[in-house]
C-alpha cells in the first residue's frame, strides 16, 4: 500500500434548508488502502458516498481524486477518471442474464454500444472482460442465469463484477451486506477482500463490524455529520468518544 494520497477529502460540508447534513469533514486514503466508514443511522455516511461520487454536490469543501480537483465534476466525469461506487438498493438488470449485465458495463468503458440487441460477438474484448470479471467474483457458473432469480448476496457479487468491468482504481461500496443472507456473508466478504489485495482501493460503509474489522485497514467513524476518528481498527474501537457515540457507553 503506497502513502500517497488517491482520494482526498477536505473541509467537505452540505447544508439543506438550514441543516447541517455533513459538517466539516477531512479525510485522505491512500492507493491501495481500504477503509471503513461506520457510525449510527442518519450519521452521515451515504451522503458522503453521495459527495465523492458526485450525486450530490457539497456546500463548501472539495473532493480530490489522484491529485484532481472532482469537486464539481459530473457522475460520469469521476467514473472516467477511476471512480466506481455499488448502492445500497439492487442496480442490476434482472431480465437479462449475469454475463450480459456485466458486458453492458465493460462496454460503457470501453466506449461502444450498450444495447444487448446488437449480436455480440462471443470472444470479443468486452465478452473477455465479463468473463473474467465474473471469474473474480466467483459467478462463472452463473453466466447464463437470469439475474432475477440469483440469491441477495450473488446479485451483489454480480454488482461488484460489473462495477470491476469499468476498471476503477477507487472503490466505494454502500452496505455491500445489506439485505445479505447469513449462510452468504463470508463468500462475499472473501470477494471484497480479493477485490482490494488485487491493488484496489476501497472505502466501504458497512453495519456488520465483524465484517469491518476483518477487512479494512483503517476506519473512519461518522456521527451526526461529522467525522469523530479515523485510526487502525484497534485504537478505533478502544476509543471511549467512539464507544459513547456509537454504542451509548464505552465497552
Amino acid at each position: 500500500m503506497s502513502n500517497q494520497p488517491v482520494l482526498t477529502v477536505e473541509h467537505l460540508a452540505l447544508t439543506i434548508g438550514g441543516a447541517v447534513i455533513i459538517d466539516d469533514v477531512s479525510l485522505s486514503v491512500a492507493k491501495g488502502e481500504m477503509l471503513g466508514v461506520i457510525g449510527p443511522n442518519g450519521a452521515g455516511k451515504t451522503t458522503l458516498f453521495n459527495l465523492i461520487s458526485g450525486v450530490m454536490i457539497p456546500t463548501t469543501g472539495t473532493v480530490g481524486l489522484d491529485g484532481r480537483d472532482v469537486t464539481n465534476q459530473t457522475i460520469d466525469s469521476r467514473a472516467r477518471a477511476g471512480l466506481g461506487r455499488t448502492f445500497q438498493t439492487s442496480s442490476l438488470f434482472p431480465a437479462l442474464s449475469a454475463l450480459e449485465n456485466v458486458r453492458l458495463a465493460a462496454q460503457v468503458k470501453l466506449g461502444g454500444a450498450t444495447s444487448v440487441l446488437r449480436f455480440p460477438r462471443a470472444h470479443d474484448e468486452a465478452s473477455t472482460i465479463s468473463r473474467a470479471r465474473l471469474d473474480e467474483v466467483g459467478l462463472s457458473h452463473h453466466s447464463e442465469t437470469v439475474a432475477g432469480v440469483l440469491s441477495h448476496g450473488d446479485k451483489r457479487k454480480l454488482e461488484i463484477a460489473m462495477l470491476l468491468a469499468t476498471d476503477p482504481s477507487v472503490i466505494l461500496l454502500d452496505e455491500p451486506m445489506a439485505g445479505v443472507a447469513s449462510g452468504d456473508v463470508a463468500g462475499l466478504t472473501e470477494v471484497i477482500r480479493q477485490v482490494h489485495h488485487s491493488g484496489r482501493t476501497v472505502l466501504m460503509v458497512e453495519h456488520h463490524m465483524d465484517v469491518v474489522l476483518g477487512l479494512v485497514d483503517r476506519v473512519a467513524v461518522m456521527h451526526h455529520g461529522q467525522l469523530l476518528a479515523c485510526d487502525t481498527p484497534d485504537a478505533v474501537m478502544a476509543d471511549e468518544a467512539v464507544q459513547k457515540a456509537y454504542l451509548g457507553a464505552p465497552l
